[in-house]
């Protein structure tokens, strides 16, 4: 069998040794005699996979002793929601800084309940760059300030992470987690939905600083209490247990392979690598978001001539390139390049786009 490179956006593609492990133990885990995803969430085996993967995660982005770690059901949107009803009384003041697709959905989930307060806006300059921090309207007394870290959709990321004072920073990192050193005691949430840098879709991880939970927060059913999750061992109901299991595997692959310093450099490698043939190539292809920007994991492009569009995909899937096409809100091309993405994958990307500009330049 031929693995192509998958430059699919999420669910993303995962380490080729990481599948290789969770077939040779599908049908009996570490002698048990069944499937980790047959065996109680409650029983030793599968409190054995949970412990080590919150520990690895721990160990992989250097998470302090008072922060949290919650592994729960649903991804992003789901967080998105649950955060106001944990951390701001109701009508009170919270800050979005939008800056993407993602981060106008995070705020469509709280308008309902909070005051929300578009803080900075990157849609008029069509989401090309990040607004400059002194142009930020933040409110004096908000609960939190919320940020997408990288904008799967229209590529553009936080080089740094941003000051906002004494207020609760939190952040969507959900398609750039674990893919840099981060100073997590920056933040007072960080979330993100596993399938691009994580593990596979259906689970997510939230990292919260224990006083936050202290808040009193909004009326909410016990199911959706980040206090309550925390008391149960993100065990208050019956977890997405394989996709928890994979996600562990995922953290002890990165770990073996150098941790986040390693990933980081080989990022840079990689987009590096595409934003060049892009730049290079004269016009026949083009990025438009601002070069300060630009994220390492999302690459969006367009070619000169749409009609090229289907014939670049066909011949790119034949080549054993795949999901390229761009997301239905932008158009274009995407290539996602996560921590999964091996460095020669994007190079074999790169000689097909050198290869097609000069096939049909």
């Amino acid at each position: 069998m031929s693995r192509a490179f998958n430059f699919s956006a999420g669910p993303a593609t995962l380490p080729e040794a990481v599948l290789r492990q969770a077939q040779a133990e599908m049908l009996d885990w570490h002698g048990v005699g069944a499937s980790i995803v047959e065996l109680s969430h409650r029983g030793p085996e599968f409190m054995q996979v949970a412990a080590e993967a919150e520990a690895d995660l721990r160990a992989l982005m250097s998470i302090p002793d008072d922060y949290a770690v919650l592994f729960l059901q649903g991804g992003a949107t789901t967080a998105q929601a649950l955060l106001p009803l944990n951390f701001a009384a109701p009508g009170q003041a919270v800050d979005y800084v939008v800056t993407g697709h993602w981060g106008k959905t995070a705020l469509k989930q709280v308008k309902h309940c909070v005051a929300a307060n578009v803080a900075a806006n990157g849609e008029p300059g069509g989401y090309r760059d990040i607004p400059a921090r002194d142009t930020w309207q933040l409110s004096s007394d908000a609960a939190y300030v919320h940020y997408t870290a990288n904008e799967t959709i229209h590529g553009v990321e936080f080089r740094d992470i941003p000051d906002v004072g004494d207020v609760p920073l939190v952040g969507d990192f959900s398609s750039s987690i674990v893919s840099e050193p981060l100073d997590v005691s920056k933040f007072g949430v960080i979330y993100a939905g596993a399938q691009k840098n994580l593990g596979p879709v259906g689970v997510s991880v939230v990292i919260v600083r224990r006083d936050l939970l202290e808040r009193a927060g909004q009326p909410r059913a016990e199911i959706l209490d980040y206090r309550a999750h925390l008391k149960g061992e993100s065990m208050l109901n019956t977890p997405p247990t394989w996709n928890w299991y994979l996600a562990g595997l995922v953290f002890k692959w990165m770990l073996a392979e150098g941790g986040v310093t390693e990933f980081a450099a080989r990022n840079a490698r990689k987009s590096a690598l595409l934003y060049g043939v892009i730049d290079q190539s004269g016009g026949f292809y083009r990025n438009e978001v601002a070069a300060a920007v630009r994220s390492r994991m999302n690459v969006p492009f367009f070619l000169h001539d749409e009609a090229l569009d289907k014939p670049f995909l066909a011949q790119a899937q034949e080549a054993g390139l795949i999901s390229l096409k761009g997301h239905r809100a932008l158009g274009g091309m995407r290539a996602s390049i996560y921590n999964a993405m091996p460095e020669e994958g994007v190079q074999a990307l790169a000689t097909f786009m050198r290869d097609f500009q000069q096939r049909h330049g």
